[in-house]
């Protein structure tokens, strides 16, 4: 098994590299590197398996907010827009929120108060500053124009 996981890895490594020196995604490469996406998250997912408690769940969290990342940082490479690297950088936020919310359970009372809304406004952060950096390249001026 431990093989196997360095064998997949290797290959998808090679895949994403391969997809970064050309400039475009073909189909064929994005559908493979989607099919090591979904490898990836069911092996992550496998090792929680062991854990109890809040462990599993912030493992589980963890494991799922990396296979959205993964997949929306790879639609923003086959099919690159503003939108789609937004929502790339929103996929981002709100998984390092939901493991952030996880791991607040393991407190009780004030401090699991506070952790939490510490881990809303990082999220309300974040994509107030996903949405600033796409508004900013949509609205480029060209060179006659400045602001005055």
């Amino acid at each position: 098994m431990n093989k196997f996981n360095i064998s997949m890895i290797t290959i998808g490594l090679a895949i994403t590299f391969s997809a970064m020196a050309d400039e475009s995604m073909t189909k064929e490469a994005y559908k493979s590197e989607k099919g090591r996406i979904e490898l990836e998250y069911k092996s992550d997912k496998a090792k929680c398996k062991s854990l109890v408690d809040n462990a599993k769940d912030i493992c589980k969290a963890e494991a799922k907010g990396k296979e959205e990342v993964a997949e929306a940082e790879l639609d923003a490479k086959y099919k690159p827009s503003k939108k789609s690297r937004y929502k790339a950088q929103v996929a981002k936020a709100k998984a390092d929120y939901k493991i952030a919310k996880e791991k607040c359970d393991d407190l009780t009372g004030n401090p699991k108060d506070v952790c939490q809304k510490e881990a809303k406004a990082a999220l309300t952060a974040a994509k107030a500053d996903a949405k600033a950096q796409m508004e900013a390249s949509e609205a480029t001026p060209t060179t006659g124009d400045k602001a005055q």
